[in-house]
């Protein structure tokens, strides 16, 4: 069987990470596969050992002349069946491309943005299947009129070996300019509204209240920055928070956090949550989009209503304050991640929706 995928980001964030698993996962059990990437883009690099990598200039979702550029690739590799992983124009230019092509197309949804009835009419038309990365993605696109018969859940996942490593405190202290005690919280996201980096940020004073050496770690890029910072000096908390960027090393720092806090107001399912508890960290997180399906409130963390902020308060002074039950959460939640968010069930998961399409149209 052979495969072409289509990845529109530029970045190495959590949907290309997914990816890699699955070209790795996909090369490991004999398939062949073939990768369209932005030019010069960190996950082409990546993939090379795994998929025969096919850089293109891709323009967005106003590039319409990425439909030809695809086209001549779909010819150029053969394959059995298009996947496509993002937005940013691989969708719909990749779904006309692969449709003027003859070839099947899985499109997979790793947001639960809402969209209109009319786009979904329009736009899903071009896809066989449509891989729901959390069941709150697929409950949105069905009420939105997707039908179910093109609809399936495969959770994304994470490989937890990295992250069972001996916590380096003292490194990480020495790292941002932390005080040695003190909890030290973090937040691993796009600087971006969504995200909710604004309601932790009024919801330090009282912790620090509660907590006088506490630490708050951003971890991540994005427009917001200089506004967070701001909000950060008006809450008289700038001292506290440390925006620390995009790093690469997250499996020696998150091992090291006593809670990992996601305050997003909208998530299809959350890869940081599930590197957090593969780390043995409990999270804090809003009750939005996927997240239950990551925190199961009371078990590897607690989720609080989005935007409360007293709620938000109230759910981190729980765990700070009981160091007995963060780690009982901490043990829940890798526990929970090698049992439902396998690299294996995730590569599964995506070879069945393969199987079956292609079956369906007897090319299998």
């Amino acid at each position: 069987m052979k495969i072409l995928h289509v990845e529109g980001g530029r970045n190495f964030y959590g949907g290309a990470q997914q990816l890699l698993y699955l070209l790795k996962g996909l090369s490991a059990r004999g398939l062949e596969n073939a990768l369209v990437c932005p030019l010069g883009c960190e996950l082409g690099l990546r993939a090379a050992p795994f998929a025969a990598v096919h850089e293109l200039p891709m323009g967005g979702d106003l590039d319409v002349r990425l439909i030809a550029r695809l086209g001549r690739v779909i010819r150029s590799v053969g394959p059995d069946l298009v996947h496509l992983h993002s937005r940013i124009g691989a969708d719909v230019m990749g779904g006309l491309a692969a449709r003027l092509a003859g070839v099947p197309v899985v499109h997979s949804r790793r947001v639960d943005n809402p969209e209109h009835p009319l786009v979904v009419a329009l736009k899903y038309r071009l896809f066989d299947r449509v891989i729901a990365i959390s069941e709150e993605i697929g409950r949105v696109k069905r009420a939105e009129g997707l039908p179910a018969a093109k609809l399936r859940c495969v959770h994304s996942a994470v490989d937890p070996t990295p992250y069972l490593a001996r916590p380096e405190r003292d490194w990480l202290c020495s790292e941002f300019g932390l005080p040695l005690e003190g909890p030290i919280l973090a937040v691993v996201a796009q600087l971006i509204g969504r995200k909710g980096h604004r309601y932790l940020l009024q919801a330090l004073p009282p912790l620090v209240a509660r907590f006088p050496q506490l630490s708050a770690l951003f971890f991540g890029k994005g427009a917001l920055e200089q506004e967070l910072r701001q909000l950060a000096a008006r809450a008289g908390v700038a001292e506290r928070v440390h925006f620390a960027g995009f790093r690469s090393d997250l499996p020696r720092i998150l091992p090291c956090l006593d809670l990992l806090v996601h305050p997003a107001l909208a998530e299809g399912l959350g890869v940081s949550l599930l590197q957090g508890a593969s780390a043995g960290v409990p999270i804090v997180a809003f009750r939005a989009g996927g997240v239950p399906e990551v925190v199961h409130d009371g078990v590897n963390g607690l989720l609080v209503e989005p935007g409360d902020v007293d709620g938000l308060v109230q759910a981190i002074e729980a765990i700070l304050g009981d160091p007995a039950r963060a780690s009982a959460m901490g043990r829940a939640g890798r526990s929970l991640v090698q049992r439902e968010f396998s690299v294996d069930r995730m590569v599964e998961g995506n070879l069945a929706v393969y199987r079956e399409l292609l079956a369906e149209r007897g090319r299998l």
